[in-house]
């Protein structure tokens, strides 16, 4: 059931005036109407008639010369975590709104409510009930584009149950099940696929998609229940720019047609005499299983849908654009009846991987996966493998539509640079790893004017500084990464790619590099092990060549150096290891008690 409270109620009110006002608006409610001194409840069948009832007649409708509000009937236990915000312009950038509310806490789930209305309605969640009661104080009657926001606590199922509450609203006693459209903790809304569809149009298209006063993509993304992202602002000056839509797989079909749709009367109207193809951006992980062997997947998507598909070149790869463009040309039919073949292949290829992920997600212990970007994160940009990060500009497009997850996540998050999200598990400590590479690399790592260092900086979310040269003619430079676990491996895993990429090793020839970590002297018998023991196992484990040099002097903190040599996966798992030793010398520490001090007084009965 969805029970609401109807506030600011007149003392002449009876049931019957709710009953005639209910009946006139058509809005259906399932038990009889609880009329108090100045308030009442009322059930409703489903969530739609609630909101209805919630979109018309409040602050609209008076009863008996005062004006009704009307929201959902929250008790105090389950009024912790959960708002929903209602009025939000209809032009409004999900940019916008997903900063603004990031500015009272960590948000930890965002969905749009499908309404009737013009303007948009979200359920959001918090982390924390101050952070909501904080942000229901600021936002409720909050001016946004000359719309004041509207702002209601809603149930939270997972509340736990603190007893009735003492005085404020009262509320029914039975409240039912929760409501299965409620989203949850973690909850995915299963209306979303993972992978959204990520295409190339034309510039010139861009406006006849969005339409007057962006009234087509709106009517698209009602029909389609889909949220889209036209990324105008990306690649300036470029032929064609991206667009994501997020939804579920028919419903990113059916907006895929439209905009195909659209496109083609648009070539019409304005003599367009070049064929408009349909090209879908895949990352570069799922594309040879999309191919399949000898090409086998591909011919029959071709021969069952009538269309000619190509793949662009692996040469178009960068370390910041992950992506493939398969061009499918044919009757726009038939290049939709492709795409849902090819998106099938792409998506079975995720959930592949992902189980495979989950697998092994101890693999590199102390390591928040969920912050690396290893899979696509539904955000444009969509880039597994350590690319989360959207090219630069990304942000910046047009964006409209139904839900604004298409996964886990705060959308806020996923759209904020991997610097200034905020870490996923408490606030992991920063470390320094200094990486050798060859010096001839130095101006690739770098780039033209900096450019690289500093989007490598940005998207791992870390400092990245090349030392200076020592010596005469030094073979390798030091690179100092500092910044926590995950920013480390984000780091260090471009450095090797690019090194790679950059053909500064052989094609056959794996990438390995070396890494020192700086640990505490006393702490250095911990990493080796009676025997040596500990750092043999180490070694068998990552297969990584581990090393404590002997006769080392301490440096000025008293700290001295072990390497790590090996390939970037053998490296990433050494150093965690060791930063997992590291941590249990540290809590060790932490419980010795401190000399001279007096052992606890044994206490009396």
């Amino acid at each position: 059931m969805n029970k609401l409270y109807i506030g600011n109620v007149s003392a002449e009110a009876s049931e019957q005036d709710f009953e005639t006002i209910f009946e006139q608006w058509k809005i259906p409610h399932s038990g009889p109407f609880l009329v108090k001194t100045g308030y009442a409840f009322v059930d409703c069948p489903d969530e739609k008639a609630a909101m209805k009832a919630i979109d018309v007649l409040s602050g609209k409708v008076e009863l008996h010369g005062k004006v009704l509000e009307v929201e959902h009937s929250v008790p105090k236990r389950q009024r912790s975590c959960k708002l929903q915000i209602r009025n939000i312009p209809p032009h409004m950038q999900w940019e916008v709104l997903d900063g603004m509310l990031a500015q009272y806490g960590t948000v930890e789930s965002c969905e749009q409510v499908n309404t009737d209305t013009e303007t948009a309605v979200v359920n959001v969640r918090y982390a924390a009930k101050d952070q909501t009661r904080l942000a229901m104080e600021k936002l409720n009657g909050y001016m946004m584009e000359n719309y004041a926001l509207k702002v209601s606590y809603i149930p939270d199922e997972t509340a736990s149950p603190e007893g009735p509450s003492e005085g404020g609203r009262r509320s029914f006693n039975a409240r039912g099940p929760p409501r299965s459209g409620s989203p949850s903790l973690g909850a995915r809304p299963k209306v979303q696929s993972d992978i959204p569809l990520r295409m190339l149009v034309p510039t010139q298209f861009v406006g006849a998609i969005i339409g007057k006063q962006g009234d087509t993509i709106r009517n698209l993304t009602k029909q389609t229940h889909s949220k889209i992202d036209i990324h105008r602002k990306e690649n300036a000056g470029a032929a064609e720019k991206p667009i994501t839509i997020h939804s579920t797989p028919e419903g990113s079909s059916n907006a895929c047609r439209t905009i195909m749709e659209i496109m083609q009367k648009e070539a019409i109207d304005t003599k367009f005499t070049e064929e408009i193809p349909l090209k879908i951006l895949v990352h570069n992980n799922f594309v040879g299983r999309l191919i399949g062997k000898e090409g086998r997947n591909l011919k029959k998507i071709e021969q069952d849908t009538g269309t000619k598909i190509t793949i662009s070149s692996l040469q178009d790869l960068t370390v910041y654009n992950p992506e493939r463009t398969i061009t499918v040309k044919g009757a726009i039919e038939n290049c939709g009846r492709a795409e849902e073949e090819v998106m099938k292949k792409i998506r079975e290829a995720y959930e592949s991987d992902v189980a495979a992920m989950n697998l092994q997600s101890n693999l590199i212990p102390g390591l928040n996966l969920n912050a690396l970007g290893l899979f696509p994160s539904g955000t444009p940009g969509m880039g597994p493998s350590m690319s989360s990060l959207p090219p630069p500009g990304a942000h910046g497009g047009y964006s409209f539509g139904c839900s604004p997850y298409g996964v886990e996540g705060p959308l806020w998050a996923s759209m904020m640079p991997a610097s200034s999200q905020p870490p996923a598990q408490g606030n992991p400590e920063s470390e320094t790893v200094h990486l050798f590479i060859p010096t001839l690399a130095v101006g690739a790592i770098i780039g033209k004017q900096g450019q690289h260092i500093k989007q490598l900086s940005h998207f791992a979310g870390a400092s990245i500084k090349i030392a200076p040269a020592e010596g005469m003619d030094p073979k390798h430079r030091m690179v100092i990464i500092v910044g926590p676990p995950e920013a480390q491996f984000k780091a260090q895993c471009r450095i090797f790619g690019k090194l790679k990429e950059e053909n500064f090793f052989g094609p056959k020839e794996e990438v390995k590099l070396e890494a020192h970590i700086k640990v505490p002297s006393f702490a250095a018998g911990r990493v080796i092990g009676k025997g040596g023991k500990t750092v043999n196992e180490l070694q068998n484990l990552t297969c990584a060549e581990v090393v404590v040099p002997r006769d080392q002097t301490p440096d000025e903190k008293d700290q001295v150096i072990v390497k790590i040599i090996g390939h970037f996966f053998a490296c990433q798992l050494a150093q965690r290891k060791i930063q997992e030793i590291l941590a249990q010398v540290r809590r060790q520490q932490q419980l010795k008690p401190a000399p001279g001090a007096q052992p606890p007084l044994p206490r009396r009965k």
